[in-house]
């Protein structure tokens, strides 16, 4: 499992280490991981020796250990040359490493007057606030446009590490090292998205963090650990039966799509209540259909309601009727429309809301682009307001309790193919029978969005790809995590 701590919770750790360390020494192994990694890059390439590297200082940490990394790079018989956007604060002993080394300061954009193999951008650390200074960002772009690859020092220069906002202009790095564990903002979208590769150093940070961190995102063996795997004994029933709401006469296809995904994702039995029975039958003859209202179609241990029943009275009556059962439910789609939040407060079985950044931001009140640029922020208040486990899709889905002592988690396995119609009818009904199978709701969402991701990618395989072809896929994505 990858792990993120807040800003706060890192210095505070740091401070912890320093105490015991002699002076300098938590800087030299930051530099001696991050002078590490250049010289991976740079061996792609063809060589460390005689390669052109451009070190961007900036004033603090991330600086120094920038110049440090830059002396170690200079030593295996690299030319560096360091551009400084505060020559009067650069980091002293960083800069005199350099030089001794062989290393030299630079002005501007043309620090070699040609050909560049790697920049290093040291530009401002984790405690960097508002984006980038309008100099530093005339460097950046002027950079970026040689071609050379980028890496980051600790989090790309410009971006939020507590947030993963990404507030003015920023660096967009081909890979980050951070160092000691990860930030929330390497992790989140728009800041994610900044970072490339990542590539965590080890500076002994770990046993002064808490057990608890603010963000973390499931692997293989951890989803591979949650998935549920029926016994000798099992009969459909205790595997779990997922009732599904779904579909319309306008989209019939989301009740065949949600369906699609419950079954795909283990459920014992699904019972579908809707407009679609002709179409779910024809396609999965096993489902179990049932006119309505939902309270009469039978035992379920959780109901999914809301995609493609539109908004009418009888959709609004049918979100009703599955809040008012006491059992997992998850609402997504137009059923979020149709949310009385009074109502989802009260109930004392667990809710899943799964919307993507529009429909969080009529929850919210809010314009999309907020909900966009400040995920996190959404996707926890959301699970305060609503007091449930939300869902936040999107290309860093995000998963959050209302407990705030409760890490985020984020789905690193999602893909851009998974921005087609009908996707999330299918997540939703994957999700709706983990959560029938006895899994809590924040592990039966994180799971799901795993799994959803996989299996996009299994169907994809860099290929247009439609929903159907995700759900097919899914039980290709549970034997990857159970490898």
């Amino acid at each position: 499992m990858r792990t993120a701590y807040s800003v706060q919770t890192v210095r505070a750790a740091e401070r912890a280490l320093m105490a015991r360390l002699p002076e300098g020494a938590l800087m030299q192994r930051a530099a001696a991981g991050l002078a590490a990694a250049c010289a991976d890059v740079l061996r792609r390439r063809g060589r460390v020796y005689g390669a052109r590297v451009v070190l961007l200082v900036g004033s603090g940490d991330n600086g120094g250990d920038a110049l440090y990394a830059g002396a170690r790079l200079a030593r295996r018989g690299a030319g560096v040359r360091a551009v400084l956007t505060s020559p009067d604060r650069a980091h002293e002993g960083g800069l005199a490493a350099l030089l001794a080394a062989g290393g030299r300061v630079a002005e501007g954009a043309d620090a070699w007057g040609g050909h560049i193999d790697l920049v290093v951008d040291g530009i401002t650390g984790i405690g960097g606030r508002g984006g980038l200074r309008p100099g530093a960002a005339e460097l950046v772009r002027a950079f970026a446009a040689t071609g050379a690859p980028l890496v980051a020092v600790d989090l790309p220069s410009g971006v939020e590490a507590d947030t993963g906002e990404v507030p003015g202009e920023a660096v967009r790095a081909d890979a980050t090292v951070t160092f000691g564990t990860y930030k929330p903002g390497l992790l989140v979208d728009p800041a994610a998205e900044r970072a490339g590769a990542l590539r965590l150093v080890d500076i002994g940070l770990g046993p002064e963090l808490p057990d608890v961190p603010d963000l973390e995102a499931l692997q293989y063996a951890d989803v591979a650990a949650l998935l549920p795997v029926p016994g000798a004994e099992s009969d459909k029933y205790r595997r779990g039966v997922v009732g599904i709401v779904a579909g319309s006469a306008r989209y019939p296809g989301a009740a065949v799509l949600a369906v699609s995904g419950a079954l795909r994702g283990g459920a014992g039995a699904v019972r579908y209540v809707g407009p679609g029975a002709d179409a779910v039958i024809a396609r999965h003859p096993e489902t179990l259909v049932h006119a309505g209202p939902p309270s009469k179609a039978g035992r379920v241990q959780a109901w999914v309601v809301g995609p493609g029943i539109g908004d009418g009275a009888e959709a609004a009556e049918g979100v009703r009727d599955v809040l008012a059962a006491d059992v997992a439910v998850l609402v997504d789609a137009d059923g979020l429309r149709l949310l009385d939040a009074g109502a989802v407060r009260a109930r004392t079985a667990p809710t899943v809301l799964t919307p993507h950044a529009g429909e969080a931001a009529a929850l919210l009140g809010v314009a999309r682009e907020e909900v966009e640029a400040g995920r996190l922020a959404a996707v926890r208040e959301l699970a305060a307001r609503y007091r449930a486990t939300v869902l936040l899709k999107g290309s860093t889905t995000l998963v959050a309790t209302d407990d705030p002592d409760t890490p985020v988690r984020v789905n690193p396995t999602g893909t851009s193919w998974l921005a087609t119609a009908g996707s999330g009818d299918v997540l939703s009904g994957l999700t709706g029978s983990l959560l029938a199978a006895g899994l809590a709701p924040r592990d039966a969402a994180s799971a799901g969005a795993h799994l959803h991701g996989l299996a996009a990618r299994h169907a994809s395989d860099g290929s247009p790809v439609a929903a159907q072809d995700v759900a097919e896929a899914i039980p290709a994505a549970w034997r990857d995590v159970r490898a």
